[in-house]
């Protein structure tokens, strides 16, 4: 396909003076450029979080961003997932940032960094650790001093490993942002943009490029900019390109344009419909972008999976879905779309695209029907599962206090309800070590199918199954979906580990992707079920069943309560 001359190469003079040898990253305010050792620079990104995706498949998807013809990707670090509790780190397995950035540069693919402290991204609280609100009058993303010292010693453990990987230090990471769309947030407290600045300096140096990310409008910009940081913009397919970049350049009047969030796709909320972006409005908008001359990140690239309690919500509560799919050019599982090659035909106009073989989608195996059985109520699993035995209390405290989330009394109607027994639970570690199956009497169920699903709700039950994955059969175990036919809602774990939540009867998410590493061929399968408001097992056919295709976009049951749709790109909320 022929290339296409951009404005890149016109507003970017190709000959530059000379640099030295030691790597450098900047900015060109003269050229309206980035210079990378000297050179101008633009980059094509892609989104991905590696904290959606399991490691054993990082290399994967980071192979098959590089081929779509990236030069970058760019990634969050949600600091919840890293401090569950106050002053204990885990950067081990899934959680290994230093793998998956030595990866990147492995490969050939420079990073853009977000470390927030706050980074949305339809993540629990935003990436913020929920004990933070144990301090009820804490005012987060501010310069609040219990806040400010809680980031400050978060940042102290993740900053140096960062100022590792530095492109000028021999890393990948060219760009590190401040924040996130923080002129979207209420507080518009200058003072702590300035104290992360300076924070951030402090450890990453003065030559780094910082940045900040904000809707495309002066408004946003007004409390998400600051002096001293690069200001960027976000925008999505359909929107005036010319228009979005003029706000950038009323924050910044020369330098490279930046569009930090390109829209491929869109969120999903339970009962709403799956969202879909067309392949035709994104490749349109970013052939506008890169006619320009602009740096641009597609958010996303690869979505992939809220496992585990790790899926957000927006405002008014509008909760997200297991998957994190988000139309995006590859799917959740990781698979080449029809948008991937339409936006790697445009990419190839403007830049070569590195000549290899194009990692396959990886391949799906149905395994069938599992027979389920009860184990026991939740109320009747209290001794395995409470970690701190009743609490009685007029009102009932937060989840915080309790080490769970609940923020507020609860009502029936008009009257709050009073006189509570409280339990706080740690239902992960009771399915990894066993326990509820090793102290539970298999209680039989109907073999009889069932026609509907059931009508009456049920106290909270536990549900246990297994199935054996033949180990004469080649190449298993491989990927698959697990779907819930007539059960309503609740938690499922796999061999110990917590897939996610579903929630059929609302939709649109019908299966949830189930990685192949999970799986074992040498021992049986377990799978747990929590299933929170009625099973069809008292009544029908209690199975659960493993298919070779994903459900996201099915029939939704909507409460109606959430209004807002792919279109209304600046509704996200400053507080997942």
């Amino acid at each position: 396909m022929r290339k296409v001359r951009s404005d890149f190469h016109e507003s970017c003079d190709m000959s530059c003076e000379d640099y030295a040898a030691t790597p450098s990253f900047s900015i060109d305010y003269r050229q309206n450029c980035f210079l990378k050792d000297g050179e101008p620079f633009r980059y094509i990104s892609g989104s991905i979080h590696y904290s959606r995706i399991p490691r054993v498949y990082w290399k994967d998807r980071l192979l098959k961003m590089y081929m779509a013809g990236l030069n970058a990707i760019q990634t969050y670090v949600p600091w919840n997932f890293h401090e569950p509790v106050p002053g204990q780190y885990d950067f081990s397995g899934d959680r290994d940032l230093e793998h998956f950035l030595q990866l990147c540069q492995d490969i050939g693919l420079l990073v853009i960094m977000r470390p927030g402290p706050y980074i949305c991204a339809e993540w629990d609280m935003g990436g913020l650790p929920s004990w933070l609100l144990r301090k009820k009058d804490i005012v987060l993303r501010s310069s609040d001093p219990d806040y400010i010292a809680a980031v400050d010693k978060w940042m102290g453990k993740l900053l140096p490993i960062i100022n590792h990987y530095l492109y000028q230090n021999g890393g990948p990471i060219i760009t590190v942002q401040v924040e996130n769309e923080y002129g979207s947030y209420f507080a518009c407290d200058y003072n702590y943009m300035r104290h992360l600045s300076q924070l951030f300096r402090s450890y990453l140096g003065e030559e780094v490029v910082l940045f900040t990310t904000d809707g495309a409008g002066v408004g946003y910009l007004k409390c998400g900019s600051l002096q001293g940081i690069y200001a960027t913009v976000d925008f999505g397919p359909g929107s005036n390109v010319t228009a979005a970049f003029a706000a950038q350049r009323h924050a910044e009047p020369r330098g490279p344009l930046v569009n930090s969030e390109f829209y491929t796709g869109w969120l999903d909320h339970w009962g709403k419909k799956h969202s879909v972006i067309p392949t035709a409005a994104v490749v349109k908008s970013l052939n506008e972008i890169l006619q320009v001359g602009a740096n641009v990140n597609l958010y996303m690239f690869i979505g992939g999976t809220n496992f585990g309690y790790w899926n957000g919500a927006n405002s008014p509560y509008g909760p997200q879905p297991t998957s994190y799919d988000y139309d995006a050019s590859l799917t959740e599982a990781g698979d080449l779309t029809k948008k991937y090659f339409a936006i790697r035909e445009v990419i190839s106009m403007y830049k070569e695209i590195p000549e290899g073989i194009l990692p396959p989608s990886t391949p799906k195996f149905a395994y069938g029907q599992v027979q389920m059985k009860k184990l026991k109520t939740v109320s009747e699993s209290l001794d395995l599962i409470s970690v701190s035995g009743p609490v009685k209390t007029l009102y009932p405290p937060t989840f915080t206090e309790m080490n769970q989330g609940l923020v507020f009394n609860l009502t029936l109607g008009a009257d709050f309800l009073s006189n509570w027994t409280v339990y706080s639970l740690n239902i992960d570690e009771a399915v990894q070590q066993g326990l509820l199956s090793a102290s539970s009497r298999f209680i039989s169920t109907s073999s009889r199918f069932a026609t509907s699903p059931p009508t009456v709700l049920s106290p909270p039950t536990f549900y246990a199954g297994s199935f054996i994955i033949p180990n004469g059969i080649p190449d298993l175990p491989q990927d698959t979906y697990i779907q819930f036919p007539n059960w309503r809602k609740g938690q499922v774990w796999i061999n110990g580990f917590n897939v996610g939540r579903y929630w059929p009867s609302r939709g649109p998410q019908v299966t949830l992707f189930v990685p192949a590493h999970l799986l074992s061929t040498s021992v049986q399968n377990n799978i747990t079920v929590l299933e929170l408001e009625a099973s069809p097992c008292s009544s029908g056919s209690c199975t659960v069943e493993f298919t070779d295709t994903p459900i996201i976009n099915a029939t939704v049951k909507s409460t109606g309560l959430y209004k807002r749709g792919p279109a209304d790109f600046w509704s996200r909320t400053i507080l997942d």
